[in-house]
């Protein structure tokens, strides 16, 4: 069986930008064409919608074909809650709720800020 494992073919390419490795089990395997590698990327690209297609590992054995994606990571947007409402940006907002973004009170965070104060001087 290591005879086997030692005579697997490999083949190394990039398709429209995303590099592909293509690894065969046998030596008697039909070979993948670009048009099916295009293929596969588009599955991909399709079963996960907010990232993209940066690589893809294809492991030929006989009929049985396993496929590898590699994804490129998903941007991630900061969201802050701003009077009251979870944004991202404020780049949208009207003039009023700008205003009231930029009236507003913003509480210190300072260690004498949270230090407790007895009003009646206990």
């Amino acid at each position: 069986m290591d005879a086997v494992l030692d005579r697997q073919a490999s083949d190394q390419m990039t398709v429209d930008g995303v590099a592909v490795s293509v690894t065969y089990a046998n030596e008697g395997d039909a070979r993948v064409s670009e048009q099916e590698i295009r293929a596969y990327i588009d599955r991909g690209n399709a079963q996960h919608p907010n990232s993209t297609v940066t690589g893809l590992a294809l492991e030929v054995d006989g009929e049985d074909v396993g496929i590898r994606y590699e994804l490129a990571p998903v941007p991630f947007d900061r969201i802050r809650r701003i009077t009251g409402y979870l944004v991202g940006t404020m780049d949208r907002w009207n003039d009023a709720k700008a205003a009231e973004e930029a009236d507003r009170v913003k509480h210190g965070v300072t260690r004498e800020d949270r230090a407790f104060t007895c009003a009646n001087g206990c």
